[in-house]
């Protein structure tokens, strides 16, 4: 015995459909049409998610220099890692902080130690650090804008210093793999 009115129901967590005895009944083939269309737009939506955490948990670790370029106007400069120093730069969910020092411990003539960070986003391989700390400290309050790959260990980052009070304007490309330690 029919009410007037029956429901149909796909699952419990999607609206109601109602209809009444005059309404046409629904098709299988529209019924079949609207699963597959919820099904194609949960996976996209599932999809783009996904890729963005890879990219976030694949960056996360600690990074060793190993070759930088900075062009400024017309001059570029391509310096490999100086073997009598080391510079890192360890990277978490929210934070990063790099530092840099010689390996002689300060012991000669060429005393390096430099040290920073902040927070950063990500989005896509869009990479913005926050500097936050810096021993030099006229860097400090500063957003600097990188694109970033990474493939297998090796971390590319690319993008424009500038810091106005200093007259530092300049595009870097740093080159880094992860270590191992």
């Amino acid at each position: 015995m029919k009410t007037g009115t029956d429901k149909i129901s796909f699952f419990s967590h999607l609206p109601t459909i109602k209809r009444n005895r005059h309404s046409a009944p629904i098709s299988s083939t529209a019924k079949a049409l609207f699963i597959m269309f919820a099904l194609l737009a949960a996976s996209c939506i599932e999809k783009n998610q996904t890729s963005e955490v890879t990219l976030t948990s694949s960056i996360i670790g600690t990074w060793q220099l190993i070759s930088e370029t900075k062009i400024v106007q017309a001059d570029t400069t391509v310096t490999v890692a100086n073997p009598t120093e080391r510079m890192i730069k360890i990277i978490n969910a929210t934070h990063f902080a790099f530092l840099k020092h010689d390996l002689k411990k300060g012991q000669d003539s060429v005393k390096v130690f430099v040290a920073g960070g902040g927070t950063y986003t990500l989005k896509d391989n869009h990479y913005v650090e926050h500097l936050d700390y810096c021993n030099y400290r006229e860097w400090e309050a500063n957003r600097f804008e990188f694109e970033v790959t990474i493939k297998n260990d090796t971390l590319v980052q690319q993008g424009r210093e500038k810091v106005e009070g200093i007259g530092v304007d300049r595009i870097i490309i740093e080159k880094y793999i992860r270590t191992k330690e």
